[in-house]
């Protein structure tokens, strides 16, 4: 765990950092929609189009919480609720992977 120390602190730093993006104008990068893409590059791309037909349903639609949605309670609420999740994801993800493999196998253990 020593060894790791200053992933661990990284990763704290970037959650803490992530709500600036409630501040920032415009889309996220990398979240842009069929018609953003377009505007960008003068066309969509066919893969993206078609795969953009096929994903339908996502759990927290634009990061709303139905019950809260149009106030910006909802979106912040949302949008936090969508980070802790990934989090708890990322972090129980590296958990389980760090549990499969033990330290000693791969020198770690200090």
């Amino acid at each position: 765990m020593k060894r790791y120390k200053y992933l661990w602190v990284a990763l704290a730093v970037m959650i803490f950092i992530t709500p600036l993006g409630l501040l920032a104008a415009g889309t996220a990068w990398g979240e842009w929609g069929t018609e953003e893409v377009g505007e960008m590059l003068g066309y969509i791309p066919e893969g993206m189009e078609e795969l953009s037909e096929s994903w339908t349903i996502a759990p927290m639609t634009d990061y709303s919480i139905s019950l809260l949605n149009g106030s910006f309670v909802g979106e912040a609420a949302g949008y936090i609720l969508s980070a802790v999740a990934g989090v708890l994801l990322v972090i129980g993800i590296i958990h389980f992977i760090g549990k499969m493999v033990p330290a000693e196998q791969e020198g770690l253990n200090e």
